[in-house]
């Protein structure tokens, strides 16, 4: 008789979510789901706004990451707009998006994962937590804070919140950077670069005893997509789209966001409110592709940045052509870290960046626009359609955690398939396919853009459909 376990609910991401594993007559594990029942609807009460309010209504979708909504709706404005964005608006923006980028990878990594492999899947729950990591390695825990705090300090710097700003506008942003600001940014930045280095140090050391996590934590082949640059360097905030293959063949190159439609299908499951976006040449669910830092470093040519372009190559070193390894999540995190710090430095730099032409003006110019950026999960894309007088009637967000749907519910699947043993649901199971999740960062309010909260569950479940045993974070165990 098959079998279901229901893990529920799925702990440290940003969002709730129920796993499901499913196993088949002989108590194999045959398929397991990861199960987002949340449902927001921003997608529909955006219609009937002005798209000139879209940027402050739908950084609300996120209080993670409000900046990259705010930066893809102002891009889809501009295009709307057909307007050029002064130059030192762009850059104002670009370093916006890279604060975004160090706080929330800072969250991801010393926040929700490093105590996994600090203090251990195995340990008791209340140490397997931020104050546990504390306990283990104070330094490494303060310096966490101190890193996000710098993120959020460029943010507050320069658009005057840390979240939440409507400063970004389409044609440009609301105000210049002021030379205090500057200033203070510029005297901040060695110690944010001296604990990404090492930090990026204290990580690498760990690695070759996470051989067993690196093989089962979502180790498998699939399409990587990034922004890049005309030249093939990383690109967060102005890129064009590049899709390279498992092993690592280019298989679109510099295509205009614009046209993201060309190369992304959207699929949905009934158990899911989550879509399953697919590269549309291969099909669904052939299709599966990967997008955030992990995929970024595949597709990208380099950095761009003398510091970050060392720790590439220490990254390209693990594995042959692309790095498929969902666990090495974690170390492109720290590596986009050091070369978001070392651009902002250089944004800074230029006394351009003091320049008070910050804003075009225009009406409305087209009917349709695009707008897309690197968020700290992956490409987010915002795309609207409006009436002459600017009245949205059709919006459509593709997020970085549903483009990662099909592989985290691989990912989960591959972890069951090697850690569970018999029909019962251990702490030991339930930790490490949390935390396969967790190396994806998922973001599950802005993949849903859902309101209200669903508690994770896992069950296990057998080829009939029944409930054999099932796993409540913070509420014990139940089953059927």
């Amino acid at each position: 008789m098959s079998q279901r376990i229901v893990i529920d609910p799925v702990t440290r991401i940003e969002g709730h979510a129920k796993i499901s594993i499913h196993l088949d007559d002989a108590g194999r594990v045959e398929d397991a789901r990861l199960h987002i029942a949340e449902f927001r609807g921003f997608e529909r009460f955006c219609e009937g706004r002005s798209f000139r309010e879209l940027p402050v209504i739908t950084s609300r979708i996120c209080g993670i990451c409000p900046v990259s909504h705010m930066l893809a709706s102002v891009k889809a404005g501009d295009a709307l707009l057909a307007v050029e964005v002064p130059a030192t608006a762009k850059d104002l923006r670009r370093i916006v998006n890279l604060g975004q980028l160090v706080q929330s990878h800072a969250l991801s990594f010393f926040h929700l994962s490093a105590p996994d492999w600090i203090v251990g899947y195995d340990a008791p729950p209340e140490e397997r937590s931020v104050v546990g990591l504390f306990r283990r390695e104070p330094e490494l825990a303060r310096d966490g804070i101190r890193l996000r705090a710098f993120g959020q300090q460029v943010i507050a710097a320069v658009t005057g919140k840390r979240i939440h700003p409507a400063w970004a506008v389409p044609g440009g942003v609301a105000a210049p950077l002021a030379p205090e600001a500057r200033e203070a940014l510029l005297a901040a930045l060695p110690e944010a670069l001296a604990i990404a280095e090492r930090t990026l140090a204290r990580f690498k050391r760990a690695l070759p005893e996470r051989a067993e996590e690196a093989a089962t934590f979502g180790d498998f082949e699939t399409l990587h997509m990034g922004m890049v640059d005309p030249d093939g360097t990383l690109e967060h905030y102005d890129g064009r789209l590049r899709l390279v293959s498992a092993s690592g063949e280019v298989l679109a190159d510099q295509v205009d966001p614009a046209r993201f439609e060309e190369l992304i299908g959207e699929a949905v499951e009934p158990w899911s409110y989550l879509k399953f976006p697919y590269y549309r040449p291969w099909g669904y669910p052939a299709g599966i592709y990967r997008v955030g830092p992990l995929s970024r470093l595949n597709a990208a040519a380099r950095c761009g940045t003398p510091r970050a372009d060392q720790e590439l190559l220490f990254f390209r070193d693990l594995a042959r052509g692309p790095v498929h390894a969902s666990f090495h999540y974690h170390l492109a995190r720290l590596v986009e870290i050091l070369h978001a710090l070392e651009k902002v430095q250089r944004l800074l730099d230029d006394p351009a960046i003091l320049s008070r032409d910050v804003l075009a003006v225009a009406r409305r110019n087209r009917l349709e626009g695009v707008g897309a950026c690197e968020a700290p999960r992956g490409t987010l894309f915002h795309h609207y359609r409006v009436l002459k007088g600017g009245i949205v009637t059709e919006v459509n967000l593709v997020i970085a955690t549903g483009q990662n749907n099909l592989a985290m519910n691989r990912t989960i699947t591959q972890i069951a398939r090697h850690f569970l043993d018999g029909r019962k649901i251990t702490d030991g199971l339930l930790n490490r396919v949390e935390a396969g999740v967790r190396a994806y960062d998922p973001c599950l309010s802005c993949s849903t853009h859902a309101v209200g909260q669903l508690p994770l569950r896992v069950e296990l479940r057998g080829p009939g459909g029944e409930l054999i045993d099932a796993a409540v974070r913070g509420e014990g165990p139940t089953g059927g």
